[in-house]
């Protein structure tokens, strides 16, 4: 993948189209995953960078990677904002990815209370990335609301289903102007190549990666197949035939003098 196929949030210039979810890796795997996947944008959940104690999470992310605390566990847009605003104290940085979560059985992001968040961080600049369900009247509004980025999940998340929302983020990829990244429910790499295809702006992975044989294997394999997918769409797909077939060479005209 060419370094000039740059993309960028809240100032900063990434080439590097995966986000690597932490929440459910072994810290000693953390760092090989960063460096298979080449991420420079990590997730982390503000009860993994505990200051003292045991060990930290934050001791296993190279300075070079950007971190984006999230606010999982957040029920509400007052305790998203709470949980943000803990996590620059910190020292976690600006970039927040929001996730208001009060449904226990889906676990599907409320819209609502996202954009509710969104806004207030945004006034106090915060690069926000808000995890939603994929809406378009919803993404307008966290457009509105100073959104960074918009993040729909493909399906449940935790549940390496894929793309079981495709449609509604390809509306999304065609009518906003923000960058759109896929998040939640990616199970393939071939599903994040797909995504990519699609046009999205970059692919996050957690639990495909935490729950394969071998995590830093599967971390490379996303890697290559985002990479895969950002170039397939770059050079043009090409044209679905409806019926019938296409041939790839010519079949008349080669026995003609």
């Amino acid at each position: 993948m060419s370094t000039k196929d740059t993309w960028s949030l809240g100032g900063h210039e990434f080439t590097s189209r995966f986000i690597l979810g932490s929440g459910k890796f072994s810290l000693d795997l953390v760092k090989a995953c960063i460096e298979k996947a080449d991420a420079q944008i990590i997730t982390l959940a503000l009860r993994r960078a505990n200051e003292g104690g045991l060990a930290n999470i934050l001791d296993y992310i190279p300075d070079n990677v950007t971190l984006l605390p999230n606010t999982s566990g957040a029920r509400n847009a007052e305790e998203a904002v709470r949980i943000a605003r803990l996590s620059r104290e910190l020292g976690c940085g600006d970039f927040v990815k929001i996730e208001v979560v009060h449904d226990s059985k889906y676990l599907l992001p409320d819209n609502y209370e996202t954009i509710k968040a969104t806004e207030v961080l945004a006034k106090e600049g915060f690069v926000v990335m808000p995890y939603m369900y994929p809406d378009l009247n919803a993404a307008r509004a966290l457009k509105d609301a100073g959104a960074a980025c918009i993040m729909p999940l493909g399906a449940p998340i935790g549940s390496n289903k894929g793309l079981a929302t495709k449609e509604f983020i390809q509306i999304l990829i065609d009518e906003m102007d923000l960058p759109i990244i896929v998040d939640a429910g990616i199970g393939r790499p071939s599903q994040a190549c797909e995504a990519m295809e699609m046009g999205a702006a970059a692919v996050m992975a957690n639990t495909a990666i935490a729950t394969a044989g071998d995590v830093p294997v599967m971390a490379e394999a996303f890697k290559k197949a985002i990479e895969a997918g950002r170039s397939a769409y770059l050079s043009g797909l090409g044209r679905t035939i409806e019926r019938g077939a296409s041939a790839s060479s010519p079949l008349t005209g080669f026995l003609e003098d």
